[in-house]
């Protein structure tokens, strides 16, 4: 099984457009960020009761069951400059401290569907994901990096939109830290131009113990595509690096690391990267196709009650850029159904 080019057309110039920022240029500027308002606040608090009133259940609610009618004009702008802008914004100031776990998990999830479609993030079917340390360590091939509070290197999720909202910071570290994709793919046909065609070829990567039974245990896909006018970017070196435990997984070449080498290089350099306070009530939305991110390890508290909590969302953008099929790999779905996603194990697919 040797690597191909999956892609065959190379973008072999460098990437123009909003999607295509340094970290120090936005570091001074509030551009990215939206504060809510009381007003805007107050929206949630109306929504929440609709909900509690017509005693929905959580993963049946959908934008029309949150109503949001001046936020929710916000929402769709920042949809739109997920896929046509900068690729991330951070809204701040939703009072998860006055709200339980559940009502906090509900607003998420009404804001969530104004902004696109949920798609699963493991292999239980989880529609709302838990990030917290579980005390598991990656050293066992079934664990994911979000079960842990260990670094997490620059890497993108499996969806169009990844979405953290923050109920408890930790006691020290779990920075975030954001980067485009575009300006660290530019970096690389700068510095070096013979590595660019490397990221269309087929790579492969470790599911982690998440295939249903008679699936391949890792995904054959591209790092990049250039397609419809759209660079798009996949990444996640430690999944690269650990289906390296298969036998009929071709081995990573001397370039493959060189590669990897100078994107974790680029990223993490000051020159691109835009390092982020994530306090409690913080929500940070991105676009996996134009944005990494990363995260340094942590230290937490003692107290169950007051340990590091994100929730987390992959959503599916109802309006995202055209991608090839072998972009997905086994992932299957479209815009209208939700895309990305790991397929639930209880789910056959035809």
């Amino acid at each position: 099984m040797a690597a191909t080019t999956s892609v065959t057309t190379v973008l072999r110039r460098p990437c123009t457009g909003p999607a295509v920022w340094q970290g120090p240029s936005l570091a001074d500027s509030e551009e990215w960020v939206l504060r809510l308002s009381p007003a805007q606040i107050g929206e949630l608090d109306a929504a929440l009761r609709t909900v509690r009133e017509r005693s929905l259940p959580l993963l049946r609610v959908n934008a029309g069951d949150f109503p949001l009618p001046t936020l929710g004009g916000e929402l769709e702008r920042i949809a739109d400059v997920l896929e046509n802008g900068r690729g991330f914004v951070l809204v701040k100031s939703i009072p998860v401290q006055r709200y339980g776990e559940a009502a906090v998990s509900t607003i998420f999830w009404g804001l969530g569907r104004h902004l696109g479609i949920p798609v699963s993030q493991n292999a239980a079917g989880h529609l709302l994901g838990h990030v917290r340390d579980t005390g598991r360590t990656m050293t066992d091939p079934a664990t994911r990096g979000y079960q842990t509070r260990a670094r997490l290197p620059f890497h993108t999720d499996g969806s169009d939109v990844l979405g953290l909202l923050c109920l408890r910071a930790a006691r020290s570290g779990a920075r975030l830290t954001v980067v485009s994709s575009a300006a660290v793919y530019n970096a690389v046909l700068a510095r070096r131009p013979e590595l660019v065609e490397r990221l269309y070829r087929t790579h492969f990567l470790d599911r982690r113990e998440e295939q249903a039974p008679g699936e391949r245990p890792y995904w054959a896909v591209p790092l990049a595509c250039w397609y419809g006018g759209r660079l798009s970017i996949r990444y996640n070196r430690c999944y690269l690096e650990s289906v390296q435990r298969f036998a009929d997984v071709p081995r990573l070449e001397p370039a493959d690391v060189e590669l990897f080498d100078l994107i974790d290089e680029l990223a993490g350099s000051p020159e691109f990267r835009l390092d982020l306070d994530f306090a409690a009530g913080d929500l940070l939305l991105l676009n996996n196709h134009a944005v990494l991110h990363a995260r340094t390890a942590y230290e937490d508290f003692a107290e169950p009650e007051r340990q590091r909590h994100v929730l987390r969302l992959w959503l599916a953008l109802r309006h995202g850029r055209q991608l090839p099929p072998s972009f997905w790999g086994n992932a299957r779905g479209d815009g209208a159904t939700g895309r990305g996603g790991i397929t639930p194990r209880d789910v056959i697919a035809t």
